[in-house]
């Protein structure tokens, strides 16, 4: 029998645990770091198949870490996402993403003694806004890897796709309250000022590049009806296919929040929340998984420009580690996607559960050739080095 039979084998054993694994993260959604429940359940089925699981990785509570095979020679991780979004739940299908690592992972410690090299499965919280793998990135739990791995669900297989540049931006606007009716010239109005941002955003959006998408909402709009508003706060999110010009319309949406401040003569305080950065594939490792998936009978097809782009912290993980998320299907190309309600419902669907199932087998087919393949392995490391100086994304 070849490896990739033994851990194929490996996986369907594990099959009914796996898809049990999946349904109960799905029926238990919680926020970043908030994913005590998810991680427990990981646990149960890791130690079920008698796996030491460290705890509170890197010092994230519900981060955490298993490994196997032998030290001192390459080391590859997949990777565990499992939070899920407000009100939605699992309509990023994290749920998948996270039964389909512990799968890869049981697939390869099936034969643990053999292997000529480690494997670690990674649980890393928080990807929903909360930059865990940054923070696990800062602890160290990524320093000497040779690959890491992980797929995510859409309604296509694509084995490249970009994932964007991201920072997120508060605006917190002061004015002078005075009663709407009685006095209204008495006051400065902080939502107008938040409201006359949004305009000037969208008269700039003729000056962004392709790929760049601004996003906002008002979370705090005044206080009373009869009261000019004294204070108010948005929220923005930018993106774009690179820092670079993240940085510039950055410094765009910046510089309209002040005018609109200007023109009101109201306060402004922006507040920067760290984002996440470009995706950067490792372009051997995407190909080795592409062929094995076409031989587990997907057909993924390499890029898809006609589709959109989000952020991920594993943008992050692929600057400091040679890395891939290629996106695999769930449901009809077309039907729904990713943060939808018949998205979340096709993470818990039959057909979402088989999908995570050939994801493990592909991971773990993988794994086992970075491990093995000192050639591959050699040729990973060139685009990875490749990249940091181009600071390429997509070929």
């Amino acid at each position: 029998m070849s490896r990739e039979q033994q851990v194929d084998e490996q996986v369907e054993h594990y099959g009914d645990v796996l898809r049990a694994l999946a349904r109960k993260i799905h029926d238990h959604p919680e926020l970043r770091y908030q994913e005590h429940q998810a991680v427990a359940f990981i646990g149960e089925v890791l130690e079920g198949a008698s796996v030491v699981m460290e705890r509170s990785a890197g010092g994230l509570a519900t981060a955490f870490r298993a490994v196997a095979g032998r030290r001192g020679g390459p080391r590859v991780a997949i990777l565990a996402e499992y939070d899920a979004l407000p009100e939605i739940g699992h309509a990023c299908g994290h749920n998948l993403i996270a039964a389909g690592a512990v799968g890869a992972f049981l697939g390869l410690k099936s034969m643990a003694a053999e292997l000529p090299g480690q494997v670690e499965l990674i649980g890393t919280p928080a990807e929903e806004g909360g930059g865990g793998k940054i923070k696990l990135i800062e602890a160290g739990l990524f320093e000497g890897l040779d690959a890491a791995i992980m797929y995510h669900p859409l309604d296509r297989d694509i084995l490249l796709h970009p994932a964007l540049a991201s920072v997120w931006l508060e605006m917190t606007y002061r004015g002078r309250p005075s009663h709407a009716a009685a006095a209204p010239w008495d006051g400065q109005s902080a939502l107008t000022a938040c409201l006359d941002t949004f305009r000037l955003i969208d008269g700039q959006r003729i000056h962004f590049r392709d790929g760049v998408r601004v996003h906002g909402f008002i979370k705090n709009g005044g206080q009373a009806v009869n009261i000019v508003p004294e204070r108010a706060v948005a929220e923005f999110s930018v993106r774009a296919l690179d820092t670079r010009e993240m940085e510039r319309v950055r410094a765009v949406v910046e510089r309209c929040a002040r005018g609109a401040a200007l023109a009101s003569g109201v306060e402004v305080e922006i507040a920067v929340r760290q984002g996440y950065r470009d995706m950067r594939h490792n372009i051997p490792l995407a190909e080795r998984f592409g062929r094995h998936l076409e031989a587990l009978g997907r057909h993924p097809r390499r890029e898809a420009p006609e589709v959109g782009a989000g952020s991920t912290d594993m943008g992050d993980v692929s600057h400091v580690v040679p890395a891939i998320h290629p996106w695999l299907a769930i449901c009809d190309e077309g039907s729904t996607t990713i943060h939808q309600q018949a998205f979340a419902a096709s993470a818990r669907s039959d057909r979402g559960l088989d999908t995570m199932i050939v994801a493990a087998k592909a991971m773990a087919r993988t794994a086992l050739d970075v491990l093995w393949d000192e050639e591959l392995r050699r040729q990973i490391r060139a685009s990875f080095e490749t990249s940091q100086r181009e600071g390429s994304m997509v070929p």
